[in-house]
């Protein structure tokens, strides 16, 4: 595993003190909501849970979360399960573009037209600002009014059998 972060250790931790005031900040203010599963393998945001290992939260009280986030001075970003939040100016596009630069020695924008990338979610709006070839899986629907700017192409089919029916339809079209 390759770890590059966008900011120092001590960075990291002194985000890390201001998130979990975020945090405390959110679990009292909105009701059903709770940490994510998998924050203790997080290093550098906050996740919370409003559909994954809850019932599923409305859509006011995911927006409570950003604003509570955003009010911190963080960044917050709405996936399929998760508000995401941050403190600095990265974001999946950012980060997309060291990848490419640091690990494969490449310059992204001269790359971005021979890549495809995929997504599920409000998250991925970097990089389907980035790749012009971006598919969303059907799921990506809920989050229409969250997605600036939305995928190139929407499959007809939710999470892992979205996918699927993608490899499907680009292996149909390349086979000779």
């Amino acid at each position: 595993m390759i770890r590059r972060f966008a900011k120092t250790r001590a960075q990291r931790e002194a985000d890390r003190k201001r998130l979990e005031a975020v945090k405390e900040r959110i679990l009292k203010a909105v009701p059903g909501c709770r940490v994510s599963a998998d924050q203790p393998f997080r290093v550098a945001d906050l996740a919370i849970d409003f559909c994954e290992g809850v019932p599923r939260l409305s859509e006011a009280k995911i927006d409570r979360i950003v604003r509570i986030f955003r009010a911190a001075g963080a960044q917050a970003k709405v996936s399929s399960i998760h508000v995401n939040g941050w403190f600095g100016d990265f974001d999946k596009g950012t980060m997309a573009a060291i990848l490419f630069k640091e690990v494969f020695s490449k310059d992204l924008e001269k790359m971005k037209d021979r890549i495809l990338f995929s997504g599920d979610s409000p998250n991925d709006a970097p990089l389907f600002a980035v790749f012009p070839h971006s598919v969303g899986m059907a799921n990506i629907h809920r989050f229409a009014e969250r997605l600036k700017p939305p995928p190139g192409w929407i499959v007809t089919k939710e999470g892992g059998y979205g996918f699927a029916e993608m490899v499907e339809i680009l292996l149909k079209d390349c086979a000779p």
